[in-house]
C-alpha cells in the first residue's frame, strides 16, 4: 500500500468517526420524538402528598 492509499483511509476513517455518531445521534433522536409518552388529557393533576 503506498503512502497516498495510506492518506486516503485515514481521511476517510476520520471522516467516518465524526459523521456516524452524529447520524446515529439524529436517526434516535428522531424515533424516540414520534413514540414519545402523551399525557393523558384530563385537566387534574394527581396529587402524591
Amino acid at each position: 500500500m503506498s503512502l497516498i492509499d495510506g492518506i486516503f483511509l485515514t481521511l476517510l476513517n476520520t471522516v467516518a468517526c465524526l459523521a456516524l455518531p452524529k447520524l446515529l445521534s439524529v436517526i434516535v433522536a428522531g424515533k424516540s420524538k414520534s413514540t414519545a409518552f402523551l399525557p393523558e388529557s384530563s385537566s387534574e393533576i394527581p396529587s402524591f402528598s
